[in-house]
């Protein structure tokens, strides 16, 4: 299960625009490589969804990261649909109720069936709200579709009472039936059993319920494995895979890209620039093994509460400027540059073979925090201000 904690708090408005951008371009990115069946795969999977909202800035366990990677997609994909192929739709509160009147409009646009999609996304709600039975009351809807007629769903639910959220994730890959095991993940707090009517074990049940069967549905629990996010603020080091994180930072120092004759297409970039591309690069190329600890990926640009550090904005900055150049370079044959972010990710991972961490986490961290001011660091209270006798420069 994937615990997440209800934590409030808007984006702040500088911090939204990177976010979108950045979005953009890891989508974009993903379109290149894999195409719109590969994008729509990725986001229904609940790792590699929370894995994204934490490189694009947001506390990593957060039930906000949902609401916020959906807000970007829409806001970044929305005004490039024809070109890129992909459609958002719904939203969180009223604007989830528009979902079904959005996809009629795509289908006029695209030809798919609009109505086939409008059904979709009622049955998909009325399933998590009212055949799943958890205690989590529907807030958010979002319905992603391709101009090939695949879709994924994406809603969240909300307990108030437990401070928890849960978030359902839904892909028109090899969904059969709609009453018949149909979530790609379920995503939220291990409460005991459920009543989950849609499960294949309580296939038998639902002739009964049907008839208004003399006896009740006995409760049932779909065994799945799911993410296990604490509850607790920031990021600990058991929250990381420390080796993991630890070729990354090798790697992006200058003399490890002098290493690697396809990596000296990123020479010159900062070592946290080159921290932040390698982990953007592998939310881009990365196995769905690779996304099992999403709090690693708060080191590409901080967290949104300032965990486990401000937001680097001119790191932030550089990562955009050097992703949508590769992206913009791609598109017209030139791929030299997006093999090169590829390969970083490549690198890394060869390099766990041999690499042993040390116990360096509380150290990273508080150096971090410290030298934030010297790249644009910020939180929501402003900019991070430097010791008494440093020159601010930014």
């Amino acid at each position: 299960t994937a615990d997440l904690a209800l934590m409030g708090g808007p984006i702040p408005g500088w911090l939204f625009r990177r976010m979108k951008t950045l979005s953009r371009a890891i989508v974009e990115a993903i379109l290149i490589e894999q195409g719109r069946e590969g994008f729509l795969r990725r986001l229904s999977d609940p790792f590699w969804f929370q894995s994204f909202g934490a490189v694009i800035g947001m506390d990593w366990n957060s039930s906000g990261v949902t609401t916020a990677v959906m807000r970007a997609l829409k806001s970044s994909l929305n005004p490039h649909a024809k070109e890129l192929g992909l459609y958002v739709c719904g939203g969180k509160g009223k604007e989830s109720l528009k979902t079904p009147s959005e996809l009629l409009r795509v289908g006029e646009r695209t030809g798919v069936d609009g109505d086939l999609l409008a059904r979709s996304s009622k049955l998909s709600a009325k399933v998590d709200n009212t055949a799943v039975q958890d205690g989590h009351q529907l807030y958010l809807h979002n319905f992603v579709v391709s101009e090939d007629g695949d879709w994924c769903v994406i809603q969240q639910g909300m307990d108030p009472a437990n401070r928890s959220a849960r978030r359902y994730h839904w892909h028109s890959e090899g969904l059969d039936s709609y009453v018949k095991s149909p979530h790609a993940a379920i995503c939220g707090d291990h409460q005991g059993e459920i009543l989950n009517l849609v499960d294949h074990r309580a296939e038998p049940a639902h002739g009964h319920i049907l008839d208004l069967s003399r006896e009740r549905v006995t409760t049932t629990l779909r065994e799945i494995v799911h993410m296990n996010l604490p509850k607790h603020y920031g990021v600990k080091a058991g929250d990381v895979d420390l080796k993991r994180l630890g070729t990354v930072l090798a790697l992006s120092q200058e003399q490890g890209v002098e290493q690697f004759e396809e990596l000296l297409l990123l020479k010159g970039l900062g070592p946290k620039t080159l921290r932040s591309l390698a982990l953007v690069s592998e939310v881009i190329h990365g196995d769905p093994v690779r996304f099992s600890d999403p709090a690693r990926f708060s080191f590409a640009h901080g967290g949104k509460g300032a965990k486990p550090f401000p937001i680097l904005q001119t790191v932030y900055d550089e990562t955009i400027a050097t992703l949508r150049d590769a992206v913009d370079q791609a598109k017209i044959g030139e791929s030299d540059k997006q093999k090169a972010l590829a390969a970083l990710t490549r690198r890394a991972q060869k390099a766990e073979e041999t690499f042993t961490p040390s116990d360096y986490f509380d150290e990273l961290v508080d150096q971090e925090n410290a030298d934030a001011w010297k790249h644009g660091g910020r939180t929501l209270d402003g900019p991070v201000q430097p010791p008494s006798g440093q020159l601010e420069l930014f």
